[in-house]
């Protein structure tokens, strides 16, 4: 299976927390045909926790050789069209896709809007701990929520 990590994710990976060594039992995210993708947002994100946190050189140094065995999906066209077309329907506001009954209209961060829309075009598994997705599960990407 092919994963596209939130960075909620990532923090677990690198904190080595319970969570995370759940998820590698229940995942077998490095087993071979397994593949885990982050975005460049997620990058921009996990970064500036370093910055906030003031991350020692060993953190820094786990995370430097984790995103080294891994692919980072940069964005492009296609990814922003995905976005305006996530964020549209969010807020219920996309013409001939309307969000199910009894779903509102829900505000996501614009980070979160482009993580969903990379998973959605290169067809990745979007596994995260946040909440915001449930509404995009089956409808603009597959949603694995920790």
């Amino acid at each position: 299976m092919q994963y596209l990590w939130d960075t909620s994710i990532l923090l677990h990976y690198i904190r080595q927390s319970e969570k995370y060594e759940y998820l590698l039992r229940q995942y077998s995210f490095f087993k071979p045909g397994n593949q885990i993708f982050l975005s460049i947002i997620t990058m921009g994100e996990i970064q500036s926790l370093a910055y906030q946190l003031n991350w020692g050189g060993e953190r820094r140094k786990q995370l430097q050789q984790f995103v080294e065995r891994i692919s980072i999906l940069e964005l492009y066209e296609e990814i922003v069209n995905a976005y305006a077309q996530i964020d549209a329907y969010s807020q219920g506001k996309l013409i001939g896709k309307p969000l199910p009954f009894g779903l509102s209209a829900r505000n996501m961060g614009k980070n979160d809007i482009w993580l969903a829309a990379t998973a959605n075009v290169f067809d990745l598994t979007f596994i995260t701990t946040d909440l915001d997705f449930e509404h995009l599960n089956g409808v603009y990407l597959s949603l694995i929520r920790a």
